[in-house]
């Protein structure tokens, strides 16, 4: 079964969502794609999706292919200023893909649905005995622009790279943003590898969002709230923004009225007869609260609610209030268990056949949770929590307030 609100490919692979922008009345939407497989590979293209709102989606041809260059095309971000658009992405090159190189690329019309390849920008510095260089993001400021790159040297240092410039074509190499090292692990370990690390204001705050890396191992996402100038980010909180094993790989955009959104890749969730592999996640509006980064699914989700939920509903957006001594939210698939999301002791867990427990930490409040076939979601102030699941047909609250509707 295919989500309705989760974007998939028609086949084939995704991961990273980038470069969502509002242009022309729409919604752009790109992502890293390998077609015909069920699995990641190197040569990753950059999908593309056009859509009026966050959670309707119409796929477009492929906006840029392996090739001239490049033997795959990761991930990066678009900016688009005075009418003009640039996508700066990861050109890698085997057999080192691991340091990869930014390389700009420009729409040949206003559909953005082709692009042509231009130069390389910028290479990985000499002198820092870099692994791993990759994930550019593109920052304006008021005299020019500003771009930082995700990388991690030998030593196991998690660093975001940044770089100048005043036309986004010639760049000048300007140090170290920020960066971290992996045996520091108090309040929240942060990785040998900060992969697309992302920079930007929520509620008058600086916040640093990064996908946490080791080892050839995809964790979690992680942040930091702050203070920024001249290139430099100062983290005064860490935190953890993701838990269990599917989200991953956020991507920070503005929505048409300017709010700080991001979306996630969603691992985990896939078709093997209908040949699709992962899928996005819906948008999430971000603030800060205290000293805590919160993720808050998108008013377009909201404006999507129709009557109150009933059985045989598989698309459902829930708002549950639990008893703060523990209680239990059963998923049912017919006659199956298909989840149960359970609070106690302050852990929010999810728990599925066949999966392992999966869980994250609860200081109170009411929960979110997001039903879409094969797909949950659950968000509240301490983070978010989702991956697959049974396609469903019924919610039961055991105890709690629950209020559903079904999503049209």
């Amino acid at each position: 079964m295919r989500p309705h609100l989760h974007f998939t490919a028609e086949s084939g692979w995704i991961n990273d969502p980038h470069g969502l922008t509002w242009h022309d009345g729409a919604y752009h939407l790109f992502h890293q794609f390998v077609p015909g497989s069920m699995e990641w590979a190197p040569n990753c293209h950059w999908g593309h999706a056009v859509g009026r709102d966050l959670l309707t989606w119409e796929r477009r041809p492929v906006a840029i292919a392996p090739g001239d260059g490049d033997d795959g095309i990761w991930t990066g971000s678009l900016v688009a200023e005075d009418g003009t658009a640039r996508i700066l992405y990861t050109s890698v090159v085997q057999p080192d893909i691991g340091i990869g190189r930014v390389r700009v690329a420009v729409p040949t019309d206003d559909t953005w649905d082709e692009w042509t390849k231009g130069d390389v920008l910028v290479e990985a510095p000499d002198d820092l005995d870099l692994i791993a260089y990759r994930d550019p993001f593109v920052l304006r400021e008021d005299d020019g622009w500003r771009m930082f790159v995700g990388a991690a040297d030998r030593a196991g240092t998690a660093m975001a790279l940044t770089y100048t410039s005043t036309d986004l074509t010639d760049w000048a190499y300007d140090g170290v943003a920020a960066s971290r090292s992996t045996d520091e692990r108090s309040p929240v370990w942060m990785g040998a590898l900060w992969e697309c690390p992302q920079f930007f204001e929520v509620d008058g705050r600086w916040v640093m969002v990064s996908s946490i890396w080791d080892d050839d191992v995809l964790h979690y996402a992680g942040y930091a709230i702050g203070s920024y100038a001249d290139g430099r980010f100062e983290a005064d909180t860490w935190g953890r923004l993701s838990f269990g094993d599917s989200y991953y790989a956020p991507s920070f955009f503005r929505d048409r009225d300017g709010r700080p959104c991001l979306m996630f890749w969603m691992r985990g969730v896939r078709d093997d007869d209908a040949g699709w592999s992962s899928c996005l996640s819906v948008p999430h509006v971000l603030s800060v609260v205290g000293e805590r980064l919160v993720a808050t699914p998108h008013p377009d989700l909201d404006a999507r609610r129709g009557r109150e939920a009933a059985d045989g509903d598989q698309v459902i957006d829930a708002e549950w209030e639990p008893h703060p001594g523990g209680d239990r939210l059963v998923l049912t698939a017919g006659d199956l268990e298909s989840a149960t999301v359970s609070v106690a002791d302050g852990v929010v867990r999810l728990d599925r056949p066949g999966c392992k427990t999966t869980e994250m930490p609860w200081t109170g409040g009411a929960l979110r949770v997001v039903v879409d076939g094969p797909t949950i979601e659950i968000s509240s102030l301490d983070g978010v929590l989702g991956g697959p699941i049974t396609p469903l047909s019924t919610v039961l609250p055991v105890a709690g307030e629950l209020r559903a509707w079904k999503v049209d």
